[in-house]
């Protein structure tokens, strides 16, 4: 089983709820991994609009 990802904030998640939008419409098929640290520095933090530190994927299918 792999691990689940947001669809919208493409952020990974633990338990039922998304803690960036509190959705639940999760996938587990995802490509790529970004780890943000500072995303008000990032400039890829700012292409993938990642507006807090936390681990999160490029592609969710």
């Amino acid at each position: 089983m792999g691990r689940k990802v947001c669809k919208k904030c493409k952020v990974f998640v633990k338990g039922g709820e998304c803690p960036m939008c509190h959705g639940n419409q999760f996938s587990e098929s995802w490509q790529g991994r970004i780890n943000v640290i500072d995303a008000n520095k990032s400039d890829i933090a700012k292409k993938i609009n990642a507006k807090v530190k936390g681990e999160y994927v490029i592609k969710v299918r």
